[in-house]
């Protein structure tokens, strides 16, 4: 995995300079298969196939704490003013604390998001474009 690149894209990520579908282009380029977003540990982790992680910071500050249930209908709406009105990550990292996530990993490969809430409740999102096998 080149942490340069894995390193670049997280920070891209923080400051709001590309878009999502480019952020995935260059983790998979860096070597990511899936990612893991921790908001209650401020930090996100990056692993390959070989299990070798790199370690990155969330650096926001003033974040909310995240709500004890998971709002499932506050999640997609956040999630949808990313895909469709290029919402700013911070913005989206605080929507979705307040809907109860307290992270999410990102399968790249697997095409999808799984949101993790406080009392183990999930929600999987798609990208744009995938869905299930045989669906």
């Amino acid at each position: 995995m080149d942490a340069t690149a894995v390193r670049e894209a997280a920070l891209a990520t923080l400051a709001g300079t590309l878009p999502f579908p480019q952020i995935v282009a260059q983790l998979i380029e860096a070597g990511v298969e899936y990612y893991h977003v921790d908001y209650v540990g401020c930090c996100k982790r990056f692993y390959d196939a070989a299990g070798s992680c790199v370690v990155t910071p969330i650096s926001y500050e003033g974040l909310p704490a995240v709500a004890g249930e998971l709002d499932t209908p506050a999640l997609r709406d956040d999630i949808r003013d990313s895909q469709h009105h290029g919402q700013h990550y911070r913005d989206f990292t605080v929507r979705a604390m307040r809907a109860g996530v307290q992270g999410y990993f990102a399968f790249l490969r697997g095409r999808r998001v799984t949101y993790l809430g406080r009392t183990g409740d999930l929600h999987t999102e798609w990208f744009p474009g995938a869905g299930p096998k045989g669906s």
